[in-house]
C-alpha cells in the first residue's frame, strides 16, 4: 500500500505538470481547454477522498468557491461593461485549484494571482504593449504552486 507521504508527493507532481501544461496552452493559443480543467478537478476530489491535502469536505467547498467567485466576477464585469472579463476556462482552472487545495487557500490564490497579473499587465503596458487581453490561467497556476509549496513547508 503507497504511504500518504508517497501519495501527496506523486499528487503534487502530477498537479504541478498539468498546471504548467495549461499554463503553455493558456499563453500559445488563450483558451484553458475543458478536456483538461475538468479532469484535474475530479482528480483533486479524489486526491482528497484520502485527505492527502486537505479533507473532502473541503475540497468540495474549495472547488465551489473557486468557480463561483470568478463567475461571479466575470458577472458583475460584463453587466458593467457589456463584454467577458476572463474566459470560462479560468473559472475552472480555478475550481480545480480549490478542489486539490482546499477552500482556505482560494482566497490566497485569488489574491496571488490578481497582484501578479496586476504587475504583469502595468509592466507590459510600460513596455508599449496596448493588448488588454492577457491569460490569467499562468498566474493562477503560479499563486496555485506557491499555496501548493506552503502546504508542503509548513
Amino acid at each position: 500500500m503507497i504511504s500518504i507521504a508517497a501519495l501527496s508527493f506523486i499528487a503534487a507532481v502530477v498537479l504541478c505538470g498539468m498546471l504548467v501544461w495549461l499554463s503553455w496552452i493558456d499563453v500559445k493559443y488563450g483558451m484553458l481547454p475543458d478536456l483538461l480543467t475538468l479532469p484535474l478537478m475530479w482528480a483533486g476530489l479524489l486526491v482528497n477522498i484520502q485527505a492527502v491535502f486537505t479533507p473532502l469536505s473541503a475540497a468540495v467547498l474549495g472547488a465551489a468557491a473557486g468557480y463561483c467567485i470568478l463567475w461571479i466576477a466575470n458577472l458583475l464585469y460584463r453587466w458593467r461593461t457589456g463584454q467577458e472579463g476572463m474566459g470560462y476556462g479560468d473559472f475552472k482552472l480555478m475550481a480545480a485549484l480549490g478542489a486539490w487545495l482546499g477552500i482556505s487557500s482560494v482566497p490566497w490564490v485569488l489574491i496571488g494571482a490578481c497582484g501578479a497579473g496586476a504587475i504583469a499587465a502595468t509592466l507590459w503596458r510600460l513596455a508599449g504593449s496596448n493588448r488588454t487581453d492577457h491569460p490569467f490561467g499562468p498566474f493562477l497556476s503560479a499563486a496555485g504552486v506557491v499555496m501548493l509549496i506552503r502546504m508542503f513547508s509548513s
